[in-house]
């Protein structure tokens, strides 16, 4: 990779510095569910401290859907207007993780100081769910849209502002 040195080129296309928040949001996601888990063994976290890191992820993944729906998407229909039915297809899935993920905020909200195996039986079924959901738009997204990010020039703005989330390594 050759180092940008002109007007409109960036270190880094923005559309890797999408895979590198998918990954990082996929992490984090792995890492709630290990915490769910070990909670159902009885060697968890207190609930608590599980509701602060299960509504820090579903903060962040909020704010990367609703960087992307008012910055990138529009960026991108700009300028291939042949997208239209993918963005479309991607906001229509932002509406349905974002159900999914109130009701796994509402889940949490409504547990227990000391929850018993049900209850975080059916926090780490949502969690399922809502894993499923996201890693199949996660991959339909990475497949349909990285090449057009990556041929967005710097002047269409940076990875928070289109992405709603800096890539995590700081590029």
């Amino acid at each position: 990779m050759s180092i940008p040195d002109g007007p409109g080129e960036r270190l880094a296309a923005l559309g890797d510095e999408l895979i590198e928040i998918h990954t990082w949001l996929r992490e984090e996601l792995a890492g709630l569910r290990a915490d769910v888990e070990r909670q159902l063994d009885g060697r968890g976290e207190r609930p608590r401290r599980l509701k602060a890191h299960c509504l820090s992820f579903c903060s962040a993944l909020t704010r990367h859907h609703t960087g992307e729906d008012g910055g990138a998407f529009p960026a991108l229909a700009g300028s291939f207007p042949e997208l239209a039915p993918t963005i479309a297809k991607l906001e229509e899935d932002h509406e349905l993780i974002s159900v999914v993920q109130h009701d796994l905020e509402r889940l949490l909200e409504g547990m227990a100081a000391e929850p018993d195996a049900a209850e975080v039986a059916r926090v780490l079924s949502a969690l399922d769910g809502l894993t499923a959901i996201l890693e199949s738009h996660f991959a339909f997204e990475e497949r349909r849209i990285v090449t057009a990010l990556n041929a967005l020039s710097a002047e269409a703005g940076t990875a928070e502002s289109l992405l709603g989330l800096p890539a995590p390594n700081g590029a």
